[in-house]
């Protein structure tokens, strides 16, 4: 009978998906308008088909952004990435949180269809109860959800292709794109990058850390046989969400001792972004002037990044766990008895260090940005701020122009880049949280899309006024009056 009870409850859970797909697809028939095509096909240096926007990235900022693409009738598009289907974005990788810290009914890919949010994917695959009792997302069903979210829409993803240069063609971008060893080339009008968190550089490891031999640290975003440590002596480096995360998976594999190395005398326990998750800010804070804008994310940033209760708490449960405040490393030597940290509250030996010391804005870092990356302006290039607010890290952040797209640092040198539009945790200086956060989607993509169709549009006003002016399709008959008697 339970058997029986669980197959009836698959199949249930089954139905209730089919339906949603089906109320998916008659809602976009109703908000389709218009839909008149509008892009002529631009044919590359190749004699094919060239793309009329490309994204880089098929993670949630990369879905969301093409489908809005395609509520545009911005058809012509394509999406690449890396990793192998299902591995996209951190949440099957380094993500090491157990569930999502944004509250459960914020909206994001959906683009405010209703049918679309988390929401309905968990009522029809779990149950309307399931979603009232939950609390916060699990992160492995928000990974299914954008599984989920890419196949109901129609994204046309390409994995397992990484863009290793970008470089100007015939008025095209071409791609040089490296799959399974080989590499093509494909062409497009624009390019999206949305690359995640080292969209524009790389995680940061400490110079003492780098040092150390590669079987004696990691930095988070790295795969980590956690496995590996159980019984030994563990320091994280950090003391945002991530940092907290990795302890907990240490501790739960059984780690003897996890020690958390925060450089400031007082832990971040405020999380500024939840300050800022409302529509004025989110949708209008790339209207401001550059002093208005530096004022607020730099003063955002220099925060860091809270965390919530619970993350705490995955650390706090285990007597194992210290948290050492005032504590940056400044030197570490790997020991016969293990590696030997020196901090200002006194030296640590432990057996294997995490870094999650955040991001390093380097623009040459990353292949695809090789070829024109000294001409990439940053922050520093075009404002000064007061010297209170001066911040040398956030002034290596990229500015982008008011469409996302990448801005030159010597004009006319690469005037090509204007069609490079970046969505990621890098344009956090120039628009807010926007391409690194799902409660920022609903303002940011519409923003970004808006900014691409626009270029589109006038790059096309020529051929569009062409077109116009031989638009002869009559709307009405016009017959004579019937003959009068």
């Amino acid at each position: 009978m339970d058997g029986m009870n669980a197959a009836s409850g698959g199949a249930m859970k089954h139905d209730g998906l089919s339906l949603l797909e089906s109320r998916v697809a008659a809602d976009l028939a109703r908000i389709a308008h218009p839909r008149a095509p509008w892009l002529k096909p631009k044919t590359g240096p190749d004699g094919q088909p060239a793309h009329d926007v490309i994204i880089v990235g098929g993670g949630q900022s990369g879905l969301a952004t093409a489908f809005g693409l395609l509520r545009s009738r911005v058809d012509n598009i394509l999406v690449l990435d890396k990793a192998p289907a299902g591995q996209e974005g951190p949440w099957r990788s380094y993500a090491r949180m157990h569930t999502l810290r944004s509250p459960k009914d914020f909206t994001g890919p959906d683009l405010d269809v209703p049918s679309l949010t988390y929401q309905s994917w968990h009522e029809a695959k779990f149950g309307a109860d399931s979603w009232d009792e939950l609390a916060l997302i699990p992160k492995g069903h928000w990974a299914d959800y954008l599984d989920w979210f890419r196949h109901v829409t129609g994204l046309p993803v390409r994995n397992e292709a990484e863009v290793v240069d970008i470089a100007p063609e015939d008025g095209l971008l071409a791609l040089t794109v490296r799959s399974h060893g080989l590499e093509s080339r494909l062409y497009a009008r624009k390019v999206v990058l949305a690359t995640g968190q080292e969209s524009m550089g790389d995680w940061s490891l400490p110079g003492v850390i780098a040092a150390l031999p590669p079987p004696r640290r990691a930095h988070c975003a790295e795969a980590i046989d956690f496995a590996a440590l159980a019984g030994k002596r563990v320091a994280v480096i950090g003391a945002g969400a991530s940092a907290f995360d990795n302890a907990a998976t240490a501790l739960e594999a059984g780690a003897a001792e996890v020690h958390l190395l925060c450089r400031r005398q007082e832990i971040q326990v405020v999380q500024p972004y939840r300050w800022l998750t409302f529509r004025g800010f989110l949708r209008h804070l790339g209207d401001l002037d550059d002093a208005w804008r530096w004022r607020f994310m730099s003063a955002i940033m220099g925060l860091r990044e809270g965390f919530p209760q619970a993350t705490y708490d995955r650390c706090a449960t285990h007597d194992n766990f210290r948290l050492l405040l005032g504590s940056p490393v400044a030197s570490a030597i790997d020991g016969l008895g293990g590696v030997e940290l020196a901090t200002p509250s006194g030296g640590l030996t432990v057996d294997f260090v995490i870094c999650a010391s955040g991001i390093e804005i380097d623009f040459a870092a990353r292949p695809e940005l090789a070829r024109f990356a000294g001409n990439i302006a940053s922050w520093g290039d075009r404002y000064t701020p007061p010297a209170a607010e001066r911040d040398e890290r956030l002034a290596r952040f990229p500015y982008l122009a008011d469409d996302y797209a990448l801005t030159e640092r010597v004009p006319g040198a690469t005037p090509w880049i204007a069609d490079i539009h970046l969505f990621s945790i890098a344009s956090t200086m120039s628009f807010g949280a926007s391409g690194s956060s799902i409660n920022a989607m609903t303002t940011a993509v519409p923003r970004l899309v808006s900014g691409l169709t626009r270029g589109l549009f006038r790059a096309d006003i020529e051929g569009l006024w062409a077109e116009f002016q031989a638009y002869d399709e009559p709307q009405a008959v016009i017959r004579p009056p019937a003959a009068a008697g």
